[in-house]
């Protein structure tokens, strides 16, 4: 006898709600397609279905995004990056508490505290017919983001060598869920064949038919919720074995938004707003910002970040302000509107001429002009880069292109060969923007502070 078993998984959601309405019909058909073939299936999240750039999430630091999934029926999910490190220790730590649905993060662990209740390592389910499935999390490893939070975060591939064939052998089916993206699960398909399936998330891949490696199916869905993801699996309940494995994702642009959850999230929307109408100060003028020029609010906030990391000089993109602020009473919600990206300060170590090389990396147009996306940053363009504690001296070329001949740090020529600590935002410590920033190997942090709270601090002490 063959029997048919559904998964239905989002995955990158990053609280694009524009797509969730949707998303919930989609699954409110296939709920009711099986509730007619009497097939069992389930729904997954795998990870970054928060993120604090959306007022909502920002509001309810993530609380309202688990309601959503426990209203959709949701069943299983793990945890991805912007749950694990743009949340503070308690806010994660009591995320999942009114969750409906099972949440195994099997590299995730806290430090001081005993883990949360509704962390589990792995988790197992049951067919009617008797048949075993075990799915187990796993969410990328950034240690040095987790560390300050008070997470211990392990490899993936520790637990992987230590514990899988131990899980496989209690189950008749392995899924991970894999939070990890594309080369990490591709490798352990090589590696782990006892995997049946990998529904993954993290690098934003769309596998519409899926991918095979040996006899493991990967998938996984995009992101923002354009895309549904479905893996269907047949089982020959009399030679115990998978028979057929098939991966499909789904583009929701063809569902209608379910009217509920539209009226749901109308609801929380005005909530969340009410709830950051926070006064922060009362601005006597307009503070204008131009992502091409350097205005005294995005020089005032890269001089308040040399001075609160007490770095030697500091540096920032003005992309990273999307709007200037009234007149009048300044909201916390207006903070969070131009300056939304979870994006943390950070101090890198440098010796002097990568420093030079930063500064004369931060006249080049590609950069300026470049529409970034991701590494944290919820902006349009990188923007003019402003700095603080450092000065140079530029020729301007007959095509009118600045070049940078000598940089000085605090009023001094940089020596070459001597260490400096640059501040500036953690999204450059990530890519090619600036590789003498991704290259250092000493790497300061501070969380959970995003670049939203140094402003609100400039503000309130300005």
């Amino acid at each position: 006898m063959i029997e048919h078993l559904h998964f239905y998984y989002s995955n990158d959601l990053h609280s694009h709600f524009e797509n969730w309405g949707n998303i919930v019909q989609y699954l409110n058909e296939k709920k009711a397609e099986h509730h007619l073939d009497k097939n069992p299936y389930w729904i997954v999240d795998i990870g970054d279905h928060v993120d604090r750039f959306h007022p909502i999430s920002e509001a309810y630091r993530g609380i309202a995004n688990v309601e959503l999934l426990n209203q959709a029926g949701y069943d299983f999910a793990t945890i991805g990056n912007n749950e694990g490190i743009t949340l503070e220790y308690n806010d994660l730590y009591h995320l999942y508490d009114k969750a409906k649905f099972q949440v195994t993060c099997a590299n995730l662990s806290s430090v001081n505290d005993k883990d949360p209740l509704w962390l589990q390592e792995f988790i197992t389910t049951e067919t009617e017919s008797g048949i075993r499935i075990g799915l187990v999390g796993l969410t990328a490893p950034f240690q040095p983001f987790y560390e300050p939070l008070g997470w211990n975060v392990d490899s993936p591939y520790n637990f992987l060598e230590n514990r899988l064939s131990e899980i496989k052998d209690g189950v008749d089916i392995l899924i991970l869920l894999s939070h990890l993206g594309l080369s990490e699960d591709q490798y352990i398909a090589r590696q782990f064949p006892q995997i049946d399936v990998i529904i993954g998330g993290h690098t934003h891949h769309l596998l519409e038919k899926g991918e095979y490696i040996n006899n493991t199916l990967i998938t996984a869905a995009g992101k923002y919720g354009n895309y549904v993801g479905e893996v269907h699996l047949d089982w020959d309940h009399d030679q115990k074995k998978i028979q057929r494995k098939q991966a499909i994702a789904v583009n929701m642009k063809s569902y209608q938004a379910d009217k509920l959850t539209e009226e749901t999230l109308r609801l929380i929307s005005i909530n969340a707003q009410k709830l950051l109408e926070k006064p922060v100060i009362n601005l006597e003028s307009v503070l204008d910002v131009d992502w091409y020029k350097s205005t005294p609010l995005i020089e005032e906030l890269t001089d308040h970040l040399l001075k609160w990391t007490k770095a030697d000089a500091a540096m920032l993109n003005a992309g990273i302000l999307l709007d200037g602020l009234h007149a009048g009473t300044v909201t916390y919600g207006d903070i969070h509107r131009i300056c939304p990206h979870p994006i943390n300060p950070c101090v890198v170590e440098l010796r002097g001429i990568e420093l030079v090389e930063v500064v004369r990396g931060a006249f080049k147009d590609e950069l300026i002009h470049l529409a970034l996306k991701g590494f944290g940053f919820r902006g349009k363009i990188i923007g003019k880069i402003i700095f603080s504690g450092i000065d140079y001296d530029v020729h301007v070329d007959n095509q009118g292109a600045e070049h940078v001949r000598t940089v000085y740090c605090n009023g001094k020529e940089i020596d070459y060969e001597k260490t400096y600590y640059l501040a500036t935002a953690d999204m450059f410590t990530f890519g090619k923007m600036f590789p003498e920033i991704a290259r250092s190997e000493m790497k300061k942090f501070f969380l959970p502070e995003f670049m939203r709270d140094l402003l609100v601090d400039l503000l309130i002490k300005k």
